[in-house]
């Protein structure tokens, strides 16, 4: 039980120092887009929570989240007031609901493909499927959490730094789930099934010497 400890916690080392090292490679982990960045650092977070659990899971989620705070504020774009309550442009500022929008949909991408990884196992044996479904979910637990978050806590706000009518935020909304959240979700399902059954078949076989 011990060695299994110290395994995992060597594990979850590597998987926050990728994470870091994505946060701080320009152009690779937050991929800007003027108004906003599109991000793939879900990415080892969603197969972390596979592999290593909920509970380690969601500390890589929260890893996530605290680089995103640190990105949001140190490097910030016109709408990072929703990411960091240390920021401000103009009239709109960050608070504590940005922390809420930064901190809880990443820690849930830690947890949520755990879950749908073990509950698609018992539905159907194929793990191709599971990994699949589980990388697709976890992306967009982080995307659709973060967006509508953003309009509960900050929609005007958020609608008058992008320049938008109040009444058309929602398809605004939609947009951006649609342009960034969806191509994002099915990178995540197709890396997350390439990488993960490499993984699991080494851990078996490691498991089995």
């Amino acid at each position: 039980m011990k060695n299994t400890k110290t395994s995992d916690l060597v594990k979850v080392s590597l998987f926050v120092a990728i994470i870091v090292l994505m946060a701080v490679t320009p152009f690779l982990g937050y991929i800007p887009l003027g108004f906003t960045r599109a991000t793939i650092i879900h990415i080892p977070v969603i197969i972390g929570s596979i592999l290593l659990g909920p509970k380690y899971g969601g500390f890589l989620g929260f890893v996530f989240g605290l680089t995103s705070l640190l990105n949001n504020t140190f490097n910030p774009t016109v709408t990072s007031f929703v990411f960091t309550p240390f920021y401000s442009l103009g009239t709109y500022s960050g608070n504590f609901w940005s922390l809420v929008i930064v901190f809880l949909p990443r820690i849930l991408v830690g947890i949520v493909p755990y879950y749908i990884y073990r509950g698609m196992k018992k539905v159907k044996d194929n793990d191709v499927l599971a990994l699949g479904v589980a990388g697709v979910g976890g992306s967009l637990t982080n995307t659709l959490l973060v967006m509508s978050f953003i309009y509960l806590f900050f929609g005007q706000s958020y609608a008058q730094a992008k320049n938008v009518p109040l009444s058309t935020l929602y398809g605004v909304i939609i947009s951006v789930i649609a342009v960034n959240g969806i191509p994002e979700a099915i990178v995540a399902g197709i890396l997350t099934i390439a990488i993960c059954k490499v993984l699991i078949k080494y851990t078996n076989a490691s498991t089995l010497e």
